[in-house]
């Protein structure tokens, strides 16, 4: 159990490592660094569509009827549309923040599912999350700062939700390893969540105007879901 705790904490706290990373970063506002910012953001969507296309949706429709996944699938893509929505009115935009913790707090639950049949699996499973998290919470540091939260607040945010993740993997440890339909359906409303919020508000903020490569980070962070699938497959 105590592996199960130390890897899915770990798992999380990438989450602030990345948003430290972006909080210690000096270079000056030029025209290179606006395209390396866009394309990790690219490359933080690419990570969330590839995980639930090779870990949020398979899971939850292996355990589900199609019925049942269908529901849950659309269920999450208008709750975080209906979230998203609320959180505009108020002039604010949290879509890399939200997207993080659906992919996450999912994917923990698992990971201590998987730590109770498979421990190797679920090593691999806890670095694979982490590496989404590197990512991710660079973007949501830059998007949260850009919304007017102190740096500060946001860091020791970020450090007590790494604390979230043994809680979910232990939940998913002592509880869900013999549900899985629970947590299929937590899967599936995370990945009809995620998708909404990476064509709305994700996907968008990639673009430059008269650059061709940002785009291409999608296409890298896609391709670390196709090796984790490989290697977790």
């Amino acid at each position: 159990m105590s592996a199960v705790v130390l890897f899915s904490w770990l798992a999380g706290l990438a989450m602030f490592v990345g948003a430290a990373s972006a909080r210690l970063e000096r270079f000056g506002e030029s025209e290179l660094k606006s395209e390396i910012v866009h394309g990790i953001v690219a490359f933080g969507g690419g990570v969330l569509v590839a995980a639930v296309a090779f870990v949020l949706a398979p899971a939850g429709l292996k355990s589900l009827n199609l019925c049942t996944a269908s529901v849950l699938f659309c269920a999450g893509a208008f709750a975080f549309m209906l979230l998203d929505k609320s959180i505009s009115r108020r002039g604010g935009s949290k879509a890399q923040f939200m997207a993080m913790l659906m992919d996450f707090l999912p994917e923990a639950i698992a990971l201590g599912a998987v730590f109770a049949h498979q421990h190797s699996l679920g090593i691999l499973l806890a670095l694979f999350i982490g590496a989404q998290n590197l990512p991710e919470g660079f973007n949501a540091y830059r998007e949260l700062r850009s919304g007017g939260a102190r740096p500060a607040l946001i860091l020791r945010t970020l450090l007590f939700l790494s604390v979230l993740g043994p809680v979910a993997a232990l939940s998913g440890y002592v509880f869900l390893q013999s549900h899985p339909q629970i947590v299929g359906g937590l899967m599936l409303f995370a990945a009809g969540g995620i998708l909404y919020l990476v064509f709305q508000d994700i996907a968008p903020q990639s673009r430059m105007r008269r650059h061709w490569t940002p785009p291409l980070g999608a296409t890298f962070g896609f391709l670390v879901g196709m090796i984790g699938e490989k290697l977790l497959g």
